[in-house]
């Protein structure tokens, strides 16, 4: 999996003892006005919206992937970001998300699903579209829910599912009063009963081990969205989806679409050859794209340098003549280039600072702290989203970003950049400036996972050349006494706290060190110590290409973690092994990886967080936590989360759940990720869809002629 790919938060949930709910009182973090702290998306969607009647008919639409997927079935282990765009086109969902990222019914399969029954058990009603058939005629109906249940519920190991969270707790499923109504009854309340049957397949897949393990892995025969399945050719690496002929719904706008499978590096090169019309890229496509549509007059060769326009002249004979191919060739490539356009918005996904508390310094919750109060995440957010004209704002939650029901900034739990409060914490978990080194301590690397150290340039210029890294003495303590003189305090928050300590007015035990404790006092250089042990970090990157952002972030931390006496030690590994061989298996104290946000955090995000427990092999059973950070508090309002049918106390308890995330430290959410898609300028429709699931039967070539606004991004 990519390094910062978006990780699958979908996963088997463990049930755990509910405790008292006298240990569960926390401050109120997001203040007590009656504005909705989720307010709104950061950015808007970027897809040059056009209306049905301005897109052509027909047209095959070439779509970038990473990969043909391995399974066309979202239910197993090895479905990736392709499976879902397939499912998304060819396949049913009672719910899609709309532009806040928030589920909405689809008309096009259900007229409407309600809770109709809570006592003795919930009961959810689904009234279907009578329309929606699958592709051989036969009408979507009950069997097709309850074939889909049995194979996710987890009871029979026969079916090789990668989660059934949710499935898991329905009793039975039932025809309703008509072949269009079907009851499903669960045996303990769930909340978020609307992420069920999206997508859901046809009995014939479901309704055996066989057809679902292997079945569906190659091909879906019978299908019932707008498109379905024509051809999967991994020799060609292509995958063709051609218009559905009983799709009920409104006409597909393009007759095929065509996903190919184009490395992330190569699609620039994919793009000016004319090979695709739409692109995820990276910020160095997008210069080249937007580069190309300004003046030619001078054109960037593909090693960076520059070479004359025909009217330059150029060198006589066979050199010359070369010399003038290669000219033609790269200004053909520009003209391809300007028939694209880069639509921009923000990814619903964020990218955070893992910091792995199972051993070393880190295990210590006041050195986790001291790390994310040394970080000034809105420098970090800038760094990456600024220079494309992108919102710049910190993401203030592990669990929703802005515009989703659940989200509210709830970082006070932890608090802002603060380097005093930073040393004050340090020097409380006895790490002291100047201390004593063991000589087997001195000069010697930070032991952990092989790599390649990436040293921080003598020059304070980051890897990819630019000064954006360079630190100035001083910024950090001016833009904190710009923000206590707006403010009137001094950014400290109050603190929510495991649920062994009690919580007082004015702060909490082990937030910041006691009464009298004086920071370390002198210059904010050299690396503290502690038992004649430095406090030294491994940081762990991916090399690959994409990964120049992270080596950006990774360069700015650590020189935030220098002023505060933490050595920090780059160490690049290969894109391959990067999650399997140091995420996953712990090896690593500190690194950068992305996690989407759900539409229904109770259920996705519970594995993310849930407090790892021993093993029966002894071994640490951490299901996604990779951070290894976790409480009995964070696991009990997860399950009361997703208990509950009250929608406004399901978000309380979401919130409070992250407030205790953010007071353990254990990952720092540092800013959502860019989304940027080049597209052809005629494309509509399609392009950086943000929180939205793509309408495809909309998607399309203008017609000759027509022009539109282009829609709005980064505001």
């Amino acid at each position: 999996m990519s390094h910062d790919g978006v990780v699958s938060t979908r996963a088997v949930m463990r049930s755990v003892a509910f405790l008292t709910a006298g240990v569960l009182t926390v401050p109120v973090l997001t203040g007590c006005s009656s504005k909705d702290p989720a307010g709104k998306p950061l950015a808007a969607q970027d897809i040059a919206p056009a209306a049905r009647a301005q897109v052509a008919d027909g047209g095959t639409l070439r779509w970038a992937v990473d990969a043909v997927p391995e399974t066309l079935n979202t239910f197993q282990a090895d479905a990736d970001a392709a499976t879902t765009r397939i499912a998304q086109a060819v396949l049913p969902s009672m719910y899609r998300l709309d532009a806040a990222g928030r589920p909405k019914p689809d008309s096009d399969y259900l007229e409407s699903a309600e809770v109709v029954e809570t006592e003795p058990r919930q009961v959810v009603l689904y009234r279907l579209n009578q329309q929606a058939v699958w592709s051989d005629g036969r009408e979507i109906g009950a069997a097709d829910f309850a074939a889909q249940w049995r194979a996710l519920s987890g009871k029979d190991s026969a079916y090789w599912t990668a989660r059934n969270a949710g499935y898991d707790r329905i009793e039975r499923i039932e025809r309703g009063a008509n072949d269009l109504e079907v009851r499903v009854t669960f045996s303990r309340p769930y909340a978020d009963w609307r992420s069920l049957f999206s997508p859901l397949y046809p009995k014939e897949v479901m309704g055996t081990p066989d057809a679902f393990n292997d079945g569906a892995r190659r091909k879906l025969k019978i299908t019932a969205g707008p498109f379905t399945v024509k051809k999967v050719d991994r020799k060609g690496d292509e995958v063709t989806l051609t218009r559905n002929p009983r799709w009920w719904g409104d006409p597909t706008k393009l007759s095929e679409i065509v996903l190919t499978a184009v490395d992330r590096e190569e699609r620039a090169a994919a793009l000016a050859a004319g090979k695709v019309d739409l692109a995820e890229i990276d910020p160095a496509a997008a210069r080249r794209i937007t580069a190309a549509a300004g003046p030619l007059a001078t054109t960037a060769s593909p090693d960076g340098g520059a070479s004359a326009s025909p009217g330059g002249g150029g060198g006589d004979g066979k050199a010359g003549s070369t010399a003038r191919g290669r000219e033609g060739k790269q200004i053909r490539r520009q003209r391809e280039l300007s028939t694209f356009e880069v639509r921009k918005s923000l990814e619903p996904a964020y990218t955070q600072l893992a910091l792995n508390g199972s051993e070393g310094p880190l295990a210590d919750e006041r050195v986790r702290r001291a790390v994310a109060r040394a970080l000034d995440r809105e420098e970090l957010a800038e760094a990456v989203l600024k220079p494309l004209g992108l919102p710049a704002v910190p993401v203030g939650s592990h669990l929703a970003l802005a515009g989703q029901a659940a989200y509210a900034d709830n970082s006070g739990a932890l608090g802002g950049q603060d380097t005093d409060a930073a040393q004050a914490l340090l020097a409380d978990a006895g790490w002291v400036r100047g201390g004593p080194l063991d000589e087997t301590e001195k000069g010697e690397k930070a032991a952990g996972a092989r790599g390649e150290k990436a040293q921080r340039p003598a020059d304070g210029k980051d890897s990819s050349g630019s000064d954006d890294g360079v630190y100035i003495v001083g910024q950090d303590d001016k833009a904190r006494a710009a923000r206590k003189d707006h403010d009137g305090q001094d950014g400290r928050h109050h603190l929510a706290q495991d649920g062994t300590q009690q919580l007082r007015q004015g702060g909490a035990p082990g937030a910041y060190a006691p009464k009298g404790t004086a920071a370390p006092a002198g210059a904010r250089t050299g690396v503290l110590a502690k038992n004649g042990k430095p406090l030294a970090l491994r940081f762990v990157l991916p090399s690959g290409p994409g990964s120049e952002s992270l080596h950006t972030v990774a360069q700015r931390i650590s020189r935030m973690l220098d002023r505060i006496g933490i050595r920090t030690e780059l160490i690049k590994v290969s894109d391959e092994s990067y999650f399997k061989d140091h995420i996953a298996s712990g090896a690593y104290d500190l690194a950068l990886y992305s996690w989407p946000a759900s539409a229904f955090p109770a259920t996705d995000a519970r594995p993310i967080y849930a407090k790892p427990v021993p093993a029966a092999d002894g071994s640490l059973a951490v299901e996604q936590n990779w951070t290894r950070v976790g409480t009995d508090q964070v696991d009990q309002l997860f399950d009361q989360a997703i208990g509950t049918l009250d929608e406004s106390e399901a978000r309380s308890l979401i919130r409070k759940a992250d407030a205790r995330i953010w007071a353990a430290a254990g990952s720092i959410p540092l800013y959502q990720r860019p989304q940027l898609i080049a597209a052809r300028r005629n494309l509509a429709n399609a392009g950086a869809f943000g929180f939205q699931t793509p309408v495809f039967e909309d998607i399309g070539f203008l017609k000759k002629g027509v022009r539109v606004s282009p829609s709005p991004s980064g505001n």
